[in-house]
């Protein structure tokens, strides 16, 4: 495997939050505060003769992802669902893009989106109010 190489950076910048645009669907979302989405595979040892693994097998890849937006998107996605409940809406994809001034555009695709569910948190002293909510995804396309 051929080693991974970085080249220096000079007056370079990282990634960061402001680099990142979310679509959900084909529209550009500004209401977000934090997206995480992740995947896993089922990998285990097999046994054979021996005290030592013979083998891997390999299952199935999870993808899973929650999104975060205010509560004013929130009423804006859930205005165009079915009697309003988000996780009526119909699968979506969602795209994350980001790009530092310098630097390989990066974008990541969730594929065949839908909320699990649809909530409010409400506390007293509250000036803004940002929601959490589960995503169910298919699979996601690294880096496309």
């Amino acid at each position: 495997m051929a080693a991974l190489e970085a080249s220096p950076l000079i007056n370079g910048r990282s990634y960061g939050w402001g680099d990142i645009i979310v679509t959900v669907g084909a529209l550009p979302v500004t209401g977000i505060t934090a997206i995480k989405y992740e995947e896993d595979q089922e990998k285990e040892d097999v046994y054979g003769a021996g005290r030592y693994p013979v083998a891997r097998g390999y299952g199935r890849v999870k993808a899973s992802a929650s999104i975060t937006l205010s509560v004013e998107t929130v009423v804006a996605l859930a205005a165009t669902a079915r009697d309003g409940q988000l996780h009526r809406l119909a699968p979506f994809t969602i795209t994350v893009t980001y790009q530092p001034e310098s630097g390989p555009i990066i974008r990541d695709v969730l594929k065949n989106c839908e909320f699990k569910k649809q909530s409010r948190d409400w506390k007293e002293g509250d000036m803004k109010n940002q929601v959490e909510l589960e995503l169910l995804v298919s699979n996601i396309v690294w880096n496309k």
